[in-house]
C-alpha cells in the first residue's frame, strides 16, 4: 500500500521518470507532503529495457517495492561478451555475480519499474499534464518558489520547503540555477533500443564489433530487449533498414531479432552525457537527481540505478524537521563523489566500444580472450564498489 502523509512540510518533485518517482516515494515514506509534477499525459515510459543492478534492487527494497520487483525477472545462466561471429571474448554466469554482490541483477521492461514506483506514491501525489518551473530556489530561511501550469493553461505559484529537479539531461532547472554547470556533450555514437517478440535460442550477451555494439537481453515474458549503438566514426545508419543491412552477417540471433522489430516502436537517440556533475547537486532548497545531475553513458547500466540511489538517500538524509538547506548540502557531499566515480567508469568502458581501427579492435579482442578466465572474476570485483552499495540505515 502506498504511504500517506498528513499535510506537513511540502516537497515538489519536477519530473515523473525513475529518479523523480523514487525521490517522491522516498520523501513520502519519511513524512514529506509530496507532489510529483510531470508534463506528459501519462507515465507510459519512453524506453525499452532497463538493467536493475544489485545496488538498485536494494534501493527498491528501501522504497518498499523490492520484493515485487524481484518477482518480475532476473538475469540468469550464461552471459558475457562476444564477437560479431559469435565467438566468446568473456564468458560467465549470472549466478557468480549474484554471490559476489549480494543480490540479483534484474532485467525489466522500463514500464514495469515505472508502474511499481508510481503505485508506491501516496494517493493524489502525481500530477500529470503539468509543467513546473523553479522561480526561486529558496534559502536557509526562505522556502523555494515553484510555478506550475496545467494543460488547461491555469498557472499557480506556491512555496515548497524542498524541490527535487528530476527533469532529465536537458534540465531547465539546472540550466537556470546552475549556470556554470557542465552542459551535455556527445557520447560519439547513436543508439537504437527496442523490445522484440520471443526468438528461440537467445543468450544474454553484448557483442562488440568495429565501432558497433549490440546487446541482447531476454525478458521474463520471453521477449528480448535489444540495443545497438553505432559510433559516429563508422557512419550512423539513416534508419532501421540500414542498420539491419549493417548487421546482416552478425551471429544468430542478431539478424532475426532485428528483422522482427516493428520499425515504429524502435527508439533512436544520439547518446549524450554530462562530462561531470555540477560542483554541488544543490542550490538553496533545490536538489538535482538522476540525469539532471549526472547523465552518464549507458555502458555500465547504472543511469537508472544511480537515480534510484539518489532518491533513497535523499529521503533518508533530508527529513521534514531538518534544516532543509543544510541537510541538502550534506546529501550532495555524500552523493556527488559516488556519481562522479560511476560517470568516469561508464566513460572508460565506453571508450573501446568506439574503436574502429581493425588493428586496435583485433588487439582489444585478443586481450580480452587472453585474460578471459581472469576477467570473468576480476571484472565483477572491479565493479564491487558500485554494485555492493547499500542504502543508509534509517
Amino acid at each position: 500500500m502506498a504511504p500517506t502523509t498528513d499535510g506537513g512540510r511540502t516537497a515538489t518533485v519536477i519530473g515523473g521518470g525513475v529518479g523523480g518517482l523514487a525521490s517522491g516515494v522516498a520523501l513520502a515514506r519519511h513524512g514529506w507532503d509530496v507532489t510529483v509534477v510531470e508534463r506528459a499525459t501519462s507515465l507510459d515510459p519512453v524506453g525499452a529495457g532497463i538493467v536493475v543492478a544489485p545496488n538498485a534492487v536494494r534501493s527498491l527494497d528501501a522504497l518498499g517495492v523490492g520484493d515485487a520487483t524481484r518477482g518480475l525477472a532476473a538475469l540468469q545462466g550464461e552471459l558475457g561478451l562476444r564477437r560479431p561471429d559469435g565467438r566468446w571474448l568473456v564468458r560467465g554466469r549470472a549466478e557468480g555475480a549474484t554471490s559476489l554482490f549480494g543480490d540479483r541483477t534484474l532485467m525489466l521492461h522500463r514500464a514495469q519499474l515505472v508502474a511499481l514506483l508510481a503505485g508506491a506514491l501516496p494517493a493524489g501525489a502525481l500530477r500529470l499534464r503539468t509543467t513546473a518551473t523553479v522561480t526561486d530556489p529558496g534559502t536557509t530561511s526562505r522556502p523555494a518558489r515553484v510555478t506550475t501550469t496545467d494543460d488547461a493553461g491555469t498557472t499557480t505559484e506556491a512555496d515548497a520547503d524542498l524541490v527535487v529537479a528530476a527533469d532529465g539531461i536537458a534540465s531547465a532547472t539546472r540550466t537556470r540555477w546552475w549556470p556554470s554547470a557542465p552542459a551535455p556533450v556527445s557520447g560519439g555514437s547513436t543508439a537504437w533500443r527496442f523490445v522484440t517478440p520471443r526468438v528461440p535460442g537467445v543468450v544474454g550477451s553484448e557483442i562488440w564489433g568495429r565501432g558497433i555494439v549490440a546487446g541482447v537481453m531476454p525478458l521474463a515474458d520471453g521477449r528480448v530487449y535489444v540495443y545497438v549503438s553505432v559510433a559516429d566514426a563508422v557512419g550512423v545508419p539513416r534508419d532501421l533498414g540500414e542498420l539491419r543491412a549493417r548487421l546482416a552477417d552478425w551471429h544468430d540471433p542478431v539478424p532475426a531479432l532485428l528483422a522482427s522489430v516493428d520499425d515504429a516502436t524502435a527508439l533512436r537517440h544520439e547518446l549524450r552525457h554530462l562530462p561531470a556533475p555540477p560542483a554541488s547537486l544543490v542550490t538553496g532548497r533545490v536538489a538535482l537527481v538522476g540525469d539532471a545531475a549526472h547523465a552518464m553513458l549507458p555502458n555500465l547500466g547504472q543511469g537508472g540505478c544511480q537515480a534510484l540511489e539518489d532518491g533513497v538517500v535523499l529521503g533518508a538524509r533530508v527529513r521534514p524537521d531538518d534544516d532543509v538547506a543544510g541537510a541538502l548540502l550534506r546529501w550532495s557531499a555524500e552523493r556527488r563523489p559516488r556519481v562522479a566515480q560511476v560517470m568516469r567508469m561508464s566513460a572508460r568502458v565506453a571508450g573501446p566500444t568506439l574503436w574502429t581501427s581493425p588493428a586496435a579492435t583485433v588487439a582489444r579482442d585478443a586481450g580480452m580472450r587472453a585474460v578471459g578466465r581472469w576477467t570473468a572474476a576480476l571484472g565483477p570485483r572491479a565493479l564491487r564498489p558500485v554494485m555492493a552499495w547499500r542504502p543508509p540505515e534509517d
